[in-house]
């Protein structure tokens, strides 16, 4: 089915405040210059735009077709949205790696090429320590532009009555850049509304929101323990690892062992934070090509396969809380809607991290390969279903939408990253919106059982897959 992409004006301009939407829609990037060539390989530090690439020439697009319920009846009643926080500023930890590796390339580099030379003259260290995961301003926008877009595909559910009547609740993590993230969507809603005679408070709440830093075997298990991560040190120390840091060395003329995995990981992050927060193509970026962009893109979703997903059955366990969070609300709604009531919480905004969400998509089976990721198994990955540049960029979202289609028919729609897809393993799925009772059949055992206190607590036996 071909997709249209429909543009509307918004008069309130306000919000487009330092974007730049000059860029035409092209999924591969490879003609545009101000685009690095391995910009859709950054994982978790990718940009939203490299998901959905219609945002780039225009940032306010939705595509409305792609909500299609079974029949003309089917009105929404609630949608839950669970949200990565926007663009960051990058951790302390990698700045110091970033430092490092800048001082390698300014004092030992040698060659002619105009990227070089523009690094060791021109290019100057401005990340600090003090950044620390901080929201930038485009996370910032990414967030306000986000809500304009969820208003414009369900304009009945985020509007400005319900949200003036307090139907729109808003839950967050405690890090800055959540709480930031979180003001950002809402204001992007009171400026597209021209609201300012009022305030919309919202909630912190780190047991639904970083349900990992609070589960005890979790962290024991697997956050705290390093053999946990042994496919990824193997894969580190493996050949194509091997074969992308010789490469940076020769590309910078310097001796083989002066570049270490975290070093590669560093130049891969300057290029990435580079383009993500300037939208800048940096002469860093050049010190890969897309084979090695691939290596790269591979060993962050190996790590998380192993600490967040996959790789250990408590990964996904940890977000009991959450699920079980996302049900009762469903049914609440559910409940209300059916009693003739209106319905209390027409939206859920959940703003929280990629470790909020992954562990959660995992649970619900999402994105499960038939082989699990391993240090020794990337020629065999390159179709692999699990990438977290295409799960998890900045602002990575899961939508659950709740349909009456009458009579009783109460149907549910997930989306990710604004798409329609699937629950993994319902069958008879004739449609991305099945019967909420048919989706609730599907995960009867989690929803009976999968509790947090249970699941988390620390039992003698070993992490295992």
């Amino acid at each position: 089915m071909p997709i249209v992409f429909w543009k509307t004006i918004v008069v309130h301009f306000t919000i487009l405040t330092g974007v730049c939407c000059c860029f035409r829609n092209d999924v591969n990037h490879g003609w545009n210059p101000n685009i690095p060539a391995i910009a859709k390989y950054f994982s978790t530090k990718g940009r939203y735009e490299e998901v959905n690439p219609y945002l780039i020439e225009d940032i306010l697009a939705v595509n409305r077709s792609i909500l299609q319920p079974p029949s003309a009846q089917c009105r929404e009643i609630h949608a839950t949205a669970i949200i990565r926080h926007g663009t960051r500023y990058p951790t302390s930890k990698n700045v110091k790696k970033m430092q490092k590796l800048y001082e390698l390339v300014k004092s030992r580099a040698s060659g002619q090429e105009s990227w070089l030379r523009e690094i060791q003259t021109q290019w100057t260290m401005w990340y600090t320590e003090d950044m620390d995961g901080r929201l930038v301003q485009k996370g910032v926008n990414d967030h306000k532009h986000l809500a304009v877009r969820l208003s414009k595909l369900f304009p009945s559910l985020i509007s400005e009555e319900k949200l003036r009547g307090g139907f729109i609740k808003f839950i967050t993590s405690s890090k800055h850049r959540c709480v930031n993230s979180t003001l950002s969507f809402k204001a992007g809603l009171t400026e597209l509304w021209a609201i300012t005679d009022k305030e919309f408070d919202h909630a912190v709440n780190d047991a639904l929101m970083r349900f990992f830093d609070q589960c005890t075997r979790f962290v024991q298990e697997v956050d705290n323990n390093p053999s946990a991560l042994s496919e990824v040190d193997k894969f580190k120390q493996g050949p194509e690892m091997k074969r992308v840091t010789e490469k940076i060395a020769d590309r910078l003329r310097v001796p083989y062992n002066n570049i270490t995995d975290d070093m590669a990981e560093a130049a891969f992050y300057l290029c990435a934070y580079e383009f993500a927060i300037k939208t800048v193509n940096s002469p860093w970026c050049r010190l890969f090509d897309v084979v090695d962009a691939q290596v790269m893109e591979y060993a962050n979703d190996l790590k998380q396969f192993w600490k967040r997903a996959y790789g250990y059955d408590i990964n996904s366990k940890s977000s009991c809380i959450l699920f079980h969070d996302l049900f009762s609300r469903l049914n609440k709604a559910a409940s209300e809607n059916k009693s003739g009531q209106k319905v209390t919480e027409a939206v859920t905004v959940q703003v929280g991290h990629a470790e909020t969400l992954l562990p959660l998509l995992t649970l619900l089976g999402f994105f499960k390969d038939s082989d699990a990721l391993t240090s020794t198994n990337y020629d065999t990955q390159t179709q692999r279903s699990f990438r977290t540049s295409y799960m998890l960029p900045y602002a990575a979202n899961l939508i659950l939408v709740l349909y009456d289609c009458g009579g009783g028919d109460l149907r549910l729609q997930p989306l990710l990253n604004e798409k329609p897809v699937t629950f993994p393993g319902l069958t008879d799925q004739q449609t991305s919106m099945p019967l909420y009772q048919d989706v609730k059949d599907h995960y009867r055992e989690l929803l009976q059982g999968c509790d947090f206190e249970t699941e988390c607590q620390l039992f003698k036996s070993p992490a295992s897959i």
